[in-house]
């Protein structure tokens, strides 16, 4: 199978390049710095300027998937105006470009996945599946607005999937950074008020439930990636301090958060219960359905 990655030099888009390479597909990602990037060993760096497809929308006629992950990294701080404005920019136009190439393409891949936010459902109110109405705050106006991007791919005839991702667990994503310095520093418990929700999946089921949804045949439209147990954030830290074995025990403020990060300490002090109702009934069995075990693989095993 060949698969083009926009946004692949990030993260998720590493992760699952290296899933695609070790199963013998072929990887073609767009990048910014094509000459700088560095890229897991195998993949074919394709140069973009992030908004248009000049250059590369060519290379779509060989593709059989396209995925898109590109957007600026939502823990990328202070939130000034100027930077929420890039957050939109950098999704909406990426999206669109995609949309555009797949467009003009005379033999168009059968599948895109596109990426979204499990904030899509806002930061408050009951249970969330993927039958449940946007929120309207800034996020899920943000989550909204990245979905639609490309959403006219599906009336070209392309299989559209949306990936609405929780908190990936990674020692190497930036929130996880953020939550895990506190505990190793013995200074680990609950931030704010600890009930809101923590959404959260292990980087290993992201990627696996990727592939599941590329290969599915029958999956369409919105997907929640995030594990079937939820948790709030004073049962993640505390599950975290256990991993970590470091003491639980200090309450930190919201407004202590509030003082150095701002807007974006919405991120880690508010939060909403979501489930996977579709991933589970398409058939997606989790590696690490449960939270101190997905911890557990991360930090007791180095990765």
């Amino acid at each position: 199978m060949n698969v083009l990655i926009a946004g692949g030099s990030g993260l998720l888009g590493r992760a699952l390049t290296r899933s695609l390479l070790a199963d013998n597909h072929k990887v073609w990602m767009l990048t910014r710095s094509p000459e700088r990037a560095v890229l897991p060993l195998g993949a074919v760096a394709l140069g973009w300027d992030g908004r248009t497809a000049n250059g590369w929308g060519h290379i779509v006629n060989e593709m059989d998937a396209v995925v898109n992950l590109a957007g600026l990294n939502m823990a990328s701080w202070p939130w000034t105006e100027s930077r929420k404005q890039a957050f939109w920019n950098s999704r909406i136009w990426a999206g669109q470009a995609v949309a555009d190439a797949i467009r003009s393409a005379t033999q168009r891949p059968r599948v895109l996945i596109q990426a979204s936010g499990i904030n899509f459902y806002g930061l408050r109110g009951e249970a969330a599946d993927e039958s449940t109405p946007r929120g309207d705050d800034f996020l899920s106006r943000l989550a909204a607005a990245w979905e639609f991007s490309s959403r006219q791919v599906e009336d070209w005839g392309v299989r559209r999937v949306v990936i609405r991702t929780a908190v990936v667990l990674s020692r190497e994503n930036i929130l996880m950074k953020l939550m895990e310095i506190p505990v190793q520093l013995f200074f680990g418990g609950r931030l704010g008020s600890g009930e809101q929700y923590l959404p959260w999946i292990h980087s290993a089921d992201h990627v696996a439930a990727m592939r599941f949804l590329l290969d599915h045949e029958r999956a369409r439209g919105p997907f929640n990636l995030i594990a079937p147990e939820s948790s709030t954030n004073a049962e993640f830290t505390r599950a975290l301090a256990r991993v970590m074995r470091r003491p639980y025990w200090f309450h930190v403020p919201a407004w202590l958060m509030r003082l150095p990060l701002g807007e974006m300490s919405m991120m880690i002090l508010e939060g909403r219960r979501s489930v996977p109702r579709k991933l589970i009934e398409t058939g997606y069995q989790f590696k690490f359905p449960a939270l101190e075990s997905a911890l557990a693989d991360l930090y007791r095993n180095g990765k």
